[in-house]
């Protein structure tokens, strides 16, 4: 059951709504229900900040009663998306029509969470400055497109060219029925190439596979299946607490571990004391290095290629230098690890 209460507006930047005597942190997804005032009387699913979640932590409008209950809907496209649920609404698909011509397959990079976009946008162009680069958002994390700050910040800065969201997801400038479909849409978009990856809030449930990072593996496939040159950029952390994240995370391993056919694994170029080893990381005698461990996981069928990074570069750029509340310089392999993907999916392009 939804976990729904009335509350009404307080303030509107930050959102604020009080509910049941009590200001709470909200946000409003405008391409569903509007703009939203001080004083207007809302709806509000309460779960997530109730849970205490992390990045999803706030009340979310589900309607505004005020001024949301007469809005005319569209006249044209018949496609749902977020179909039989309450919140469905039509849109116009960007996925090629049936007879159209072949184009160029462009290549994909396959993000493993939300915090590796701006840091391989910003690579990217500075290796090949003019790169016209696509965001495809998948699911895996946050589903609304108007809810990344990351990517609205990158567009304004030029450095994606455009955002499709695909599948589940919902309200980027282009809208596709699925996966295969949006990146099949890229070079016709006008894209040089493509990022892939789950928007904001990676979904988590502490099992092998029960995690948002899995979308990669569906994104991986959709793009080798199209003739696409893919990319898996690997999630890799010097600094995360969590055994499972620390040095090559298990969502990483999973996928290529799982996936039926060779991708390249971008590496970042970096010195030996900054890959944790055994010594470093929080489980006793764990085996063996992080850097051993990501060959392994690559074996003999995925291609891991060293490309250099700039972290000081990046961390001077003004773009989002934090993931998981831990800042560039507590975990510059992370970044790392995005910076020499942005790189590789550039020199894939053509770019240096």
């Amino acid at each position: 059951m939804l976990k729904l209460r009335r509350g009404v507006v307080a303030s509107t930047d930050p959102l604020v709504v009080e509910v049941e005597g009590r200001q709470r942190r909200a946000w409003a997804d405008s391409s569903l229900v509007g703009e939203v005032e001080a004083g207007d009387e809302v709806i509000v699913n309460v779960e997530a900040l109730d849970l205490g979640l992390g990045s999803g932590g706030f009340d979310v409008v589900h309607v505004n009663l005020t001024r949301g209950l007469d809005r005319g809907g569209a006249e044209s496209p018949h496609v749902m998306k977020l179909n039989y649920t309450s919140l469905q609404h039509p849109v116009d698909p960007v996925e090629r029509p049936v007879d159209a011509a072949e184009t160029a397959a462009v290549p994909v990079l396959v993000l493993p969470l939300h915090g590796h976009l701006a840091p391989a946008a910003w690579s990217a162009a500075q290796a090949r400055p003019g790169l016209r680069l696509g965001y495809v958002q998948t699911a895996g994390g946050a589903l609304p497109g108007t809810l990344s700050r990351d990517v609205a910040e990158l567009r304004s800065r030029g450095l994606l060219s455009g955002h499709v969201t695909a599948g589940p997801a919902y309200g980027g400038e282009g809208e596709a029925i699925g996966l295969v479909g949006a990146l099949d849409a890229a070079a016709s978009l006008g894209w040089d190439a493509v990022v892939a990856g789950a928007g904001p809030g990676i979904l988590g449930s502490e099992t092998r596979y029960g995690h948002g990072g899995m979308a990669a593996l569906d994104t991986a496939h959709a793009a080798l299946a199209l003739r696409m040159p893919t990319l898996v950029s690997p999630r890799l952390s010097a600094a995360d607490p969590r055994p499972r994240h620390r040095g090559l995370s298990h969502h990483t391993s999973a996928v290529l571990e799982l996936l039926l056919a060779p991708v390249q694994v971008p590496v970042p170029e970096v010195e030996a004391s900054e890959w944790p080893t055994p010594e470093t990381r929080p489980e006793a005698g764990a085996e063996p290095g992080m850097l051993d461990e990501l060959r392994e996981a690559c074996g003999e069928r995925h291609d891991l290629a060293v490309h250099p990074v700039d972290v000081e570069g990046y961390a001077a750029s003004g773009l989002p230098a934090r993931t998981m509340g831990r800042g560039i310089g507590e975990d510059p392999l992370f970044f790392a690890a995005a910076l020499a993907s942005g790189r590789a999916l550039a020199a894939a392009t053509g770019g240096q």
